[in-house]
C-alpha cells in the first residue's frame, strides 16, 4: 500500500497519458487550457446564470488561435490531426460544454458540411471567414418531432424556375440565432439535399430558446423558413440523402467522445481538491475510506474513458474510424462523464449544488450532451447492429 504521505496525482498521471501524446498535441492541448484559464473560466459562473455567451467576441478569439474547423484541410484552417482536435475538445468541455458547442457546431458541422460536400464556390465564399471566426454557421437538421429519425423531417425545398423554395423549421439549433450562414437539410424531389443559407435571406428568421436548465451558456435557436429562395448555387453538390447530415453528425459526434471526458475530468479535479480541504469530524473528507472509493471509481473511468478517446482518435488520424466505433466512445463516455458529474455532487455535498464549483454545471449540460447528436438509445440501436447484422430500427 502507498506510503500515508506520498503525493497525490492526477488521473493524467495514473494512467501516463500524457506519454501517449506527441510535441504538438501537448502543446494544442496547452494553449486551450490557458485560453479557458485566462479568458473563459472566469466568466462561465455568469454566463450559465445569465443564460447567454458572447458568442461573436468568443469565436474570433477562436478563430485566431486556429480552432474553428482546425482539423480541416485548406481554406484558412489548420489542418491538424483529428487527435489534436479531439484534444482541443477535451479543454473546451472541460470548460463548458456549451463553449465546445460553439466550436463543434461551426467547424464539425457547419464548415464541414461546406468542405466535404460543398461547391469550390461555396468553399471560397464561407470557409475562411468561418476558420477566423468573423462569420458564424449552424446546422440546421433537428425539427421538433424529427431528431432521432431526421429522415422523416417536415422541411421542404421545391424547384422554381433555376431557384429553390425552402419552408418548414428546425429546433434546438446551436449559434442559430447569432449564425450568419445556416446548413439546412430539407426534402426534396431527389432525396434530402442540403443548402447553404445566409441567414439574412428573406424569409429567413431565428428565434432563441429560453428557460434552458441545461447548456445555458450557449445560444440556442429554432430557424424558421418561410418562402426562403435560394439560388441554384446554394444547394450542396455532393451530398444526396441522409450520408450528407449523418456523415457531418459522425464529425461532431467524435468530438464529444473527447469532450466528455474533459467536462468528467474538472468535476474530478474539483472534487478531489474539495476533498482534501474539507473537513469532517476533525479530519479531511478525502481521508475517508468511502470518499476514496468514490474517487477511485471515478478515475478509473475517467482513465478508460481517455483511453478509448485518444485510440478512435489514431484510428481516425489513419482513416481506419468506422461509425460505430463512434458510436461506442459517445454512449461509453457521455454516460459516464454524467455519473461522474453526479457522483462528484455528492462529495461536494450542499456546495455541489452552486455555480461556485462547476460539478451540477456539467452535469446539467451533460443531460444535453447525452441526448443531442444521436441518444444513447439511437447509439446502442447502431452498436447492436454491428454485432448482430439486424437492423431494430427497420
Amino acid at each position: 500500500m502507498a506510503d500515508s504521505t506520498s503525493r497525490s496525482q492526477s488521473v493524467d498521471e495514473l494512467f501516463a497519458f500524457e506519454t501517449l501524446l506527441d510535441t504538438e498535441e501537448k502543446d494544442i492541448r496547452a494553449t486551450v487550457r490557458a485560453l479557458g484559464n485566462d479568458r473563459i473560466r472566469p466568466h462561465l459562473a455568469d454566463w450559465f446564470e445569465e443564460g447567454t455567451v458572447p458568442a461573436r467576441e468568443l469565436a474570433k478569439e477562436l478563430g485566431a488561435l486556429g480552432l474553428l474547423g482546425m482539423h480541416l484541410e485548406g481554406y484558412g484552417c489548420a489542418g491538424t490531426s483529428a487527435t489534436a482536435y479531439g484534444l482541443a475538445c477535451m479543454e473546451l468541455e472541460a470548460m463548458d460544454s456549451g463553449i465546445r458547442s460553439l466550436v463543434s457546431v461551426q467547424g464539425s458541422l457547419a464548415m464541414f458540411a461546406i468542405w466535404k460536400y460543398g461547391s469550390e464556390e461555396q468553399k471560397q465564399q464561407w470557409l475562411p471567414g468561418m476558420a477566423e471566426g468573423n462569420l458564424i454557421g449552424c446546422f440546421g437538421l433537428t425539427e421538433a418531432d424529427y431528431g432521432s429519425n431526421p429522415g422523416g423531417m417536415r422541411t421542404r425545398a421545391r424547384k422554381d424556375g433555376s431557384d429553390w423554395i425552402l419552408d418548414g423549421s428546425k429546433m434546438w439549433i446551436t449559434n442559430g440565432p447569432v449564425a450568419d450562414v445556416a446548413i439546412v437539410w430539407a426534402q426534396t424531389d431527389d432525396k434530402i439535399r442540403g443548402f447553404v443559407v445566409p441567414t439574412d435571406a428573406p424569409g429567413f428568421t431565428a428565434n432563441t430558446v429560453k428557460k434552458k436548465l441545461s447548456l445555458r451558456a450557449s445560444i440556442t435557436g429554432e430557424l424558421v423558413l418561410d418562402g426562403v429562395r435560394l439560388p441554384e448555387s446554394a444547394m450542396l453538390p455532393e451530398a444526396r440523402g441522409l450520408g450528407g447530415p449523418l456523415g457531418c453528425l459522425n464529425e461532431a459526434r467524435f468530438g464529444i467522445v473527447f469532450g466528455a471526458m474533459g467536462a468528467a475530468r474538472d468535476c474530478l479535479e474539483s472534487a478531489i481538491e474539495y476533498s482534501k480541504t474539507r473537513e469532517v469530524f476533525d479530519k479531511p473528507l478525502g481521508g475517508y475510506q468511502l470518499t476514496q472509493a468514490k474517487l477511485a471509481n471515478m478515475a478509473v473511468e475517467l482513465g478508460k474513458g481517455e483511453l478509448l478517446a485518444l485510440h478512435l482518435g489514431r484510428l481516425k488520424d489513419k482513416g481506419e474510424l468506422r461509425g460505430e466505433q463512434v458510436s461506442v466512445g459517445k454512449l461509453n463516455n457521455v454516460r459516464e462523464a454524467l455519473k461522474i458529474a453526479r457522483e462528484c455532487r455528492t462529495i461536494l455535498a450542499a456546495n455541489g449544488i452552486t455555480l461556485e464549483y462547476p460539478v451540477l454545471r456539467h452535469a446539467n449540460n451533460l443531460e444535453s450532451v447525452l441526448t443531442y447528436e444521436g441518444t444513447s438509445e439511437v447509439h446502442q440501436l447502431v452498436i447492436g447492429q454491428a454485432l448482430t447484422g439486424s437492423s431494430a430500427v427497420r
